[in-house]
């Protein structure tokens, strides 16, 4: 399980997350919503320790990543893809994937399972990322996350940018990871969020402001509360 208690984050001393508490677990699917700006994708960033984060904590199985630098985190269980994917452009997909094994010394080769998720991958090893579709990004980046068999997964707006049939896909591919590891999802797609998620967060000017199993939730207020 992957848990953040009452943690703040800041940007050059300005507060911009305000005690945030997120729980997602293996066997779900947790989306995290709410407008532009309000600290979603920050949110993901404290978790790889990539702002300042004062105070609160986070843990993965129990065990705090809370003070650790973004590599230990990575080796301590959490594969990150990122907004706008963060492929390496001039490296090929073979390399590009490589590069994930780093966070888990102890897998040597790229799983079978890795193709088995993503088949075009296959045929793409020799190519290099930045010759790739986005949606075929997306999912080399979804790739280079989960091949070091992380504990949770967190996402990006991972359908950004991609057209329909590849959106399904990914959503597709989430749904059957769901199992492995804990998944933490920032996304703006209402319709793919209500489809694909089990738990829900909303997150207005740095605070949950609204929780609770997705099929529990009140759709038009959460409509509302992101078209306001």
């Amino acid at each position: 399980m992957l848990k953040l208690e009452n943690v703040t984050a800041e940007y050059s001393g300005s507060r911009v997350l305000f005690g945030v508490n997120i729980e997602a677990k293996v066997g779900e699917i947790t989306c995290l919503v709410g407008r532009n700006g309000v600290g979603k994708s920050t949110t993901l960033k404290a978790i790889m320790g990539l702002v300042s984060t004062p105070s609160g904590d986070i843990t993965v199985d129990g065990a705090s990543i809370f003070k650790k630098p973004p590599y230990a985190r990575a080796k301590a269980g959490i594969g990150y893809v990122p907004q706008g994917r963060e492929i390496f452009p001039q490296l090929t997909v073979r390399e590009n994937i490589l590069l994930g094994m780093e966070a888990n010394p102890k897998i040597k080769t790229i799983p079978d399972y890795i193709f088995e998720t993503f088949p075009i991958l296959k045929d793409f090893l020799d190519r290099r990322g930045g010759d790739l579709s986005g949606g075929q990004q997306q999912q080399l980046a979804i790739a280079r996350a989960i091949v070091s068999k992380p504990k949770a997964l967190i996402l990006d707006e991972p359908t950004e940018g991609i057209q329909p049939s590849v959106i399904q896909e990914i959503g597709r591919v989430v749904s059957k990871l769901k199992k492995d590891m804990a998944i933490l999802m920032v996304e703006q797609y209402l319709e793919f969020v209500l489809e694909i998620s089990d738990k829900c967060y909303v997150m207005e000017k740095g605070r949950i402001s609204m929780s609770g199993d997705t099929d529990s939730l009140d759709k038009k207020k959460l409509q509302t509360m992101l078209s306001m």
